[in-house]
């Protein structure tokens, strides 16, 4: 089975989790800029309130039996002191039915169906 993982973080935080997924040996990533608030609302400067906050999402997909390790290795490295702080990211995780690579037409990860 595939597993989705888009980990939102702190754009600051993006360079060294994509090296530490490289070094873990899991350099397939897309990376993307994104935009927006969690539980905080959004951030407020003085008067002045920020309700969309820059952030970056990465988004892998890897073996089930990988994810534990994936995850881990993106909160470690993401997390922006040894307890972390409000606004350090979120995860999400989810199933991948199958997967194809266009180029060759080779299809992964197919779920096997009962008959």
């Amino acid at each position: 089975m595939l597993i989705m993982i888009r980990a939102i973080i702190r754009p600051e935080k993006a360079d060294a989790v994509l090296a530490a997924l490289m070094d873990a040996g899991f350099p397939a990533v897309t990376k993307y800029s994104v935009a927006g608030r969690g539980k905080q609302r959004g951030i407020k400067i003085g008067e002045v309130t920020y309700d969309e906050i820059p952030k970056t999402m990465l988004m892998s997909v890897v073996r089930a039996e990988d994810k534990d390790f994936v995850i881990k290795t993106i909160m470690n490295t993401a997390r922006s002191s040894g307890k972390g702080a409000f606004g350090d990211g979120k995860i999400f995780v989810s199933e991948v039915e199958c997967a194809y690579t266009i180029s060759s037409g080779v299809q992964e990860g197919a779920l096997e169906v009962a008959a």
